[in-house]
């Protein structure tokens, strides 16, 4: 099962004030499927994101879904087919976690909509699938790091909407608590067909998860694929201006990137 929904970036130019992060941008993400956006700090991937979802203005170019330009649709419309984790999302003071997860039904009601059963089952759906349902009377701002962070995709799952977009999702979680998080994005990839679109600092577990990578740099797109043809030795040293050696990796058989340092180096390098 898969979405039908199409978003494509089209020569999109996008900053803040007079200076441009990503320029001239163009590109398509496949309905349906896992996509992670990768890159070096400060090359635009956030930005990109930001973008997409209509929170930051194009310079110049669209984000058009399904034939829409994005900066033109309703709010409310766009929330209903697409959602949107942040990073370091603020919660209101003093809210519950099922208050918090209960705000991502919001674009399902109208004016003169009530709560329902329906919303009361996505939302303990959200709770269950994240883990955090033992914690859904405490408050969001007395949790830890990963408990927060583990909440607010529950919200975004909540949503139910058909894309979901995220930025830096494992961020404040520890190892086990990062593949738990990326299991369940791909669980509800291929459960629901929801098309994920995800910004990731670690390259080895964005190749492991992502049916595309998108590596960004110099404002711009250097390589979009699959995970074996992007990830490669030279593309680490254009985007990252690093020394790698890219293996298949023993687990997944998807690639695996090992950094070359100045130190620690007790094989010899082949290029």
């Amino acid at each position: 099962m898969t979405t039908e929904h199409t978003l494509a970036i089209e020569n999109l130019t996008v900053g803040y004030g007079d200076r441009s992060v990503i320029e001239h941008l163009d590109l398509r993400i496949p309905p349906g499927r896992v996509t992670a956006i990768v890159g070096a700090n400060a090359c635009g991937k956030s930005t990109l994101l930001r973008s997409m979802s209509r929170l930051l203005a194009p310079q110049a170019g669209r984000v058009v879904l399904d034939g829409k330009e994005v900066h033109r649709m309703p709010a409310k419309e766009l929330a209903r087919t697409m959602g949107l984790l942040p990073q370091s999302p603020i919660a209101p003071e003093g809210i519950t976690v099922a208050d918090l997860v209960g705000r991502g039904r919001h674009p399902h009601h109208g004016i003169m909509s009530r709560w329902s059963k329906d919303d009361d089952l996505a939302v303990a759906e959200a709770l269950e699938a994240t883990h955090t349902a033992e914690l859904a009377e405490r408050a969001v701002d007395e949790l830890s790091g990963g408990q927060r962070q583990r909440v607010w995709i529950a919200m975004a799952l909540a949503q139910h909407t058909d894309l979901l977009l995220l930025d830096e999702p494992t961020t404040f979680l520890d190892v086990s608590h990062q593949i738990e998080v990326l299991d369940l994005l791909t669980d509800l990839n291929a459960t629901r067909g929801t098309t994920i679109v995800m910004v990731l600092h670690d390259l080895n577990l964005a190749a492991r998860y992502a049916d595309q990578l998108i590596a960004l740099a110099d404002g711009g797109l250097h390589a979009a694929g699959d995970p074996a043809e992007v990830l490669t030795a030279d593309c680490v040293r254009a985007v990252f201006g690093l020394e790698s050696q890219v293996i298949p990796d023993p687990v997944s058989g998807k690639p695996l990137m090992l950094p070359i340092g100045r130190h620690h180096v007790t094989v010899p390098v082949t290029a």
